[in-house]
């Protein structure tokens, strides 16, 4: 089924040509199908990649998705056009009287900071509090992963002595969840962060799950008993070249990166990357659509 976006929507060009069932608001109007809400809080640098990787995940779904970017109001990104933020995005204040099935809150470059010393920090926390009433189910990424395991839990983040980047086996620590059901024992997912949280105290935590971890990089996928967050502390939602990207990038600056690991064919960075993640990437965001916001969020949030 098709997921709604913005007309002229840049983007929807490529979700076309890749065969995602993409529709634009007008003509889903015409459908008698209750849609589900979703609003994605995307503070990437670099938004439109975002918005595609995120769009391709959410149009793979049983139902009619309505999309709503959002955007900080306390920091604008230097990385996209006024004109697109003007088109596309919205702010908290713009949207704080509704309510939506489910939310995304991407990662963010700040990790090194702490948490109150990011600009936006404080709308942030408006922002987690809001969702808790008004919000089904959050699905956080990477930095908003972490920043949720601080704001709802108390578990903070520490910085690792080395930027994690590669892509890392993983196992499942109950095969029977839902959130996780149809995932192999182990199974593969890119990370990109320069700090972590502790596995331990995310395992005594009494509201949390720990779902998924590696034993080369920790913490994977969090669920919270009473269903309301998701976080994953990686980028399932990565293209196969994004984490090369990433190591040019560095290079370029200088910065003297290590070569992701377990990325490049023997790890050559000449070498093309292929996708180990694909399918249980699209099986995350299927079975969060599903089991945390479809099943449970109200037919008529009055």
């Amino acid at each position: 089924m098709p997921i709604n976006i913005p007309k002229n929507l840049p983007v929807g060009e490529h979700l076309r040509a890749e065969k995602i069932f993409a529709m634009e608001a007008e003509r889903a109007s015409t459908q008698n199908i209750r849609p589900l809400n979703i609003i994605i809080l995307n503070l990437m640098p670099e938004k439109e990649k975002a918005e595609l990787q995120l769009l391709r995940l959410l149009g793979n779904t049983p139902l009619q998705v309505n999309i709503t970017f959002l955007n900080t109001a306390t920091y604008v990104s230097k990385n996209i056009s006024k004109s697109h933020l003007d088109a596309f995005y919205t702010t908290f204040d713009e949207i704080k009287h509704k309510r939506y099935d489910g939310m995304i809150i991407t990662g963010a470059p700040v990790e090194k900071l702490a948490f109150e010393d990011v600009d936006y920090w404080q709308e942030m926390q408006q922002i987690m509090d809001w969702s808790e009433t008004n919000v089904t189910s959050v699905l956080h990424i990477c930095w908003g992963a972490q920043a949720a395991l601080y704001h709802y839990y108390g578990i903070g983040k520490y910085e690792l002595a080395e930027k994690c980047s590669g892509v890392y086996g993983h196992v499942i620590t109950d095969v029977t969840h839902d959130l996780v059901r149809g995932f192999s024992d182990v199974f593969t997912a890119p990370h990109s962060r320069h700090t972590s949280v502790s596995i331990d105290e995310v395992r005594q935590h009494p509201d949390l799950e720990l779902l998924s971890y590696s034993d080369e990089v920790g913490v994977f996928i969090v669920a919270s008993k009473n269903h309301r967050n998701i976080m994953v502390t990686g980028h399932l939602e990565y293209d196969a070249h994004t984490l090369a990207e990433e190591y040019e990038r560095d290079v370029a600056k200088g910065l003297n990166p290590a070569v992701p690991a377990h990325y490049f064919p023997n790890d050559d960075p000449t070498k093309t990357p292929q996708n180990t993640w694909r399918a249980h990437t699209h099986l995350l965001f299927s079975n969060w659509l599903n089991y945390y916001v479809y099943q449970l969020t109200p037919y008529d949030w009055a």
